[in-house]
C-alpha cells in the first residue's frame, strides 16, 4: 500500500468515527428541544404547587430553548423590574442542569414582559443611538440585567456603533461609542 493510500483509509476511517459518534448524539436542535421539555415539566409542577393558571410554550430561537407562560397574569412570578423572574429563569437552568449535566442557556418569559420589555430596549436603544451618531459623543445608560444590555448591544451593534458594558452588577451598564 502506497503513503497515500495509507493518508487515504486513515482519513476515511477518522471520517467514519465522526460519522458514527455524530449519528449516536442528538443535533444541537434536538437537545436545545429537550431542554424546553425538561423546562416546561419543571414549571408545570411549580404551577401546579404554586395552584397558578397558565400555559406553556416551547420553542428553539437561534442557539437557545425559550419557555413561555402564557394565558394568565402572574404578577407574582415576574416581579418587581423582572426579579423573580430572572430567579426563576435560573432555578429553571439548574433543573435542566440536573437532567442533563450541561450549562443551559434557556430564555424564560411570563406572560410577554420580556417581549415587552425587549421592545422598550430596541426602542430606548435606538433613540440613544441615534443621540450618539448627532452628536459624536459617547452616552452612558443606566444599569441594566444581563438579558436586556444584550437586547441593547444587538441594536447598537445592528446599528454599525460599538457598544461596552462596564461596571459591577447589579449597576453593570451599556456605554454607546461613537463609530
Amino acid at each position: 500500500m502506497s503513503e497515500n493510500q495509507t493518508e487515504e483509509v486513515v482519513e476515511t476511517n477518522v471520517d467514519d468515527a465522526e460519522e458514527a459518534s455524530q449519528g449516536s448524539r442528538p443535533s444541537r436542535r434536538e437537545r436545545l428541544e429537550q431542554e424546553g421539555d425538561i423546562a416546561a415539566d419543571y414549571l408545570e409542577e411549580l404551577l401546579e404547587i404554586a395552584d397558578l393558571d397558565g400555559d406553556l410554550d416551547m420553542d428553539v430561537e437561534g442557539d437557545r430553548a425559550t419557555v413561555s407562560i402564557v394565558g394568565a397574569d402572574l404578577p407574582a412570578l415576574v416581579g418587581n423590574k423582572g426579579e423573580v423572574l430572572e430567579a426563576l429563569q435560573e432555578l429553571t437552568r439548574l433543573a435542566v442542569y440536573s437532567k442533563t449535566g450541561e450549562r443551559s442557556r434557556l430564555m424564560l418569559d411570563i406572560s410577554g414582559h420580556r417581549a415587552q420589555r425587549r421592545a422598550a430596549l430596541e426602542e430606548e436603544a435606538s433613540k440613544v443611538v441615534e443621540e450618539v451618531k448627532e452628536t459624536g459623543e459617547r452616552v452612558s445608560m443606566k444599569p441594566m440585567s444581563a438579558f436586556e444590555r444584550k437586547v441593547v448591544h444587538d441594536v447598537i451593534a445592528a446599528a454599525g456603533l460599538g457598544s461596552e458594558s462596564e461596571g459591577a452588577e447589579p449597576n453593570r451598564f451599556v456605554v454607546v461609542l461613537p463609530s
